[in-house]
């Protein structure tokens, strides 16, 4: 499926510069098994679409069908996707996944239509913080799954 959704024009304000060192924070918690402000999180590794340099970023995540992984390019309600999202889009082959040590490859697809709405009721019903971003912009936040290559 593409990664087609595009950018809003309004919405919170990215993080700051502080992003880069609370990730990294949270990368450490996450591979050690812990969890990232009260949820279930993964380190998701994509190749710079640019630079096709290996980018982490820790995400939250929430279970999805048949063992997979559901994650929402949110940006916390900002206007612009992540670039995560941007990058999975690029190389939507080329990702990996670490959770408590495990380091798994996986393949991304954006879901649409009635598996977007299921997955999202779940997601917001989890997590209701993510309904909140929603409110904050006027793009539809992608929700991705995650899949085993």
């Amino acid at each position: 499926m593409a990664f087609d959704t595009k950018a809003g024009t309004r919405g919170k304000r990215r993080p700051g510069k502080a992003t880069a060192w609370l990730n990294k924070l949270f990368i450490g918690r996450v591979r050690k098994g812990g969890k990232v402000m009260g949820m279930n999180a993964l380190v998701l590794t994509t190749v710079g679409r640019k630079s096709g340099l290996e980018r982490q970023t820790p995400v939250g995540w929430f279970p999805g069908e048949d063992g997979s992984w559901l994650i929402v390019a949110s940006a916390a309600g900002a206007a612009g996707h992540p670039a995560w999202y941007h990058n999975l889009a690029a190389r939507p082959d080329r990702l990996w996944i670490e959770t408590a040590g495990d380091k798994i490859a996986v393949r991304a697809a954006q879901l649409r239509g009635p598996a977007r709405e299921a997955a999202w009721q779940q997601i917001t019903t989890a997590a209701p913080r993510f309904a909140q971003y929603q409110e904050a912009t006027d793009r539809e936040l992608p929700v991705i799954q995650l899949t085993r290559r």
